[in-house]
């Protein structure tokens, strides 16, 4: 028989990334008791960017060390961590939110969802078989593997251009390969990308299979302009082309879009009452990381808005 640890809470905070962590800082500055809970470790996947150039007064700061400081911040109001953790049940309807895990019961008031989104996949022959041997989602992770050898960017966003330039410094070349004629990404990465010999581009194309036996030896591409098909030699292939919400364990609790992004008002409450989201795992026109912390802090505070009116009401009650 399970014998539990139960834990309570103010406010409990799924996720401990960039929106999570500030969404503490301000649940703290509140003078609220709040846990964040995670499957991971904290920082999220700024732990896994090496170099920042947009985050307000850090003209570059690596991804590792700008989620240190920020989880810092964080522990100067004594929020718990309870990382690493397997959440195998959610109660997001009841007035009294509940969280299980294998570590124990969590209960709280209110909840902030911050689990944000992962790497979209290509859904295409091949990228299954031959993930982690030539297909990989995090070029800070892989890059030094692809020493002096091809591989291939999807996508032309941001994370695309900037996760070629920095595999230009490993690989003898870096395909950029997107569906359309031009990249989405800033004019800043991709004036970079066209000065850097290294750099190829395959525009209005798309893939249509990853081969090889063992590890990735090839790709086979579509030109969906002339139906035209290729098959070009790479070592690795790096899918870039958006995210996917970490959103399956409250898609029968929460109202969703239709890509499964959670939807909210403009102070982050979702259609369940006392439960926020922030960062990119709600329906947003901008996932970046000043976005993130902003979520946070507007989560937060409507969480403690939402707290205080719960204890007036049963105040009067009484």
């Amino acid at each position: 028989m399970e014998n539990l640890k139960e834990y309570k809470y103010d406010i409990i905070i799924l996720g401990g990334g960039p929106a999570g962590l500030s969404a503490a800082i301000y649940a703290g500055r509140a003078a609220l008791n709040s846990a964040i809970i995670d499957t991971g470790v904290t920082g999220g996947w700024l732990n896994k960017i090496l170099e920042i150039e947009n985050y307000p007064g850090f003209p570059m700061v690596n991804g590792f060390d700008l989620a240190e400081k920020i989880e810092e911040h964080a522990d100067k109001f004594g929020v718990q961590k309870h990382i690493m953790q397997t959440i195998t049940g959610i109660d997001l309807y009841s007035p009294v939110k509940k969280i299980k895990t294998n570590e124990g019961i969590f209960i709280a008031d209110s909840v902030i969802i911050a689990t944000g989104a992962h790497p979209q996949k290509l859904g295409v022959p091949g990228e299954e078989e031959l993930a982690g041997r030539g297909v990989s989602y995090c070029a800070v992770c892989d890059g030094a593997f692809f020493k002096d050898k091809v591989v291939s960017v999807v996508g032309g966003g941001n994370s695309a251009v900037e996760e070629a330039l920095y595999l230009t410094r490993f690989a003898s070349k870096v395909n950029i390969i997107h569906r359309r004629n031009e990249l989405r990404a800033d004019k800043m990465y991709q004036e970079r990308a066209l000065d850097n010999p290294k750099v190829n581009f395959i525009l209005d194309s798309v893939v249509n299979s990853i081969n090889g036996r063992d590890k990735v030896e090839s790709i086979t591409l579509k030109n969906v302009k002339t139906n035209e098909v290729i098959e070009i030699l790479t070592d690795g292939v790096f899918p870039y082309i958006g995210y996917t919400p970490n959103s399956e364990m409250f898609k029968d609790q929460l109202q969703l879009d239709e890509r499964g992004f959670i939807k909210t008002d403009v102070e982050m409450a979702t259609s369940c009452e006392g439960v926020f989201a922030a960062g990119d795992i709600r329906v947003t026109p901008l996932r970046q990381i000043v976005i993130s912390v902003a979520d946070g802090a507007l989560a937060a505070t409507g969480a403690a808005k939402y707290i205080k009116e719960k204890e007036e009401v049963a105040e009067i009650a009484n």
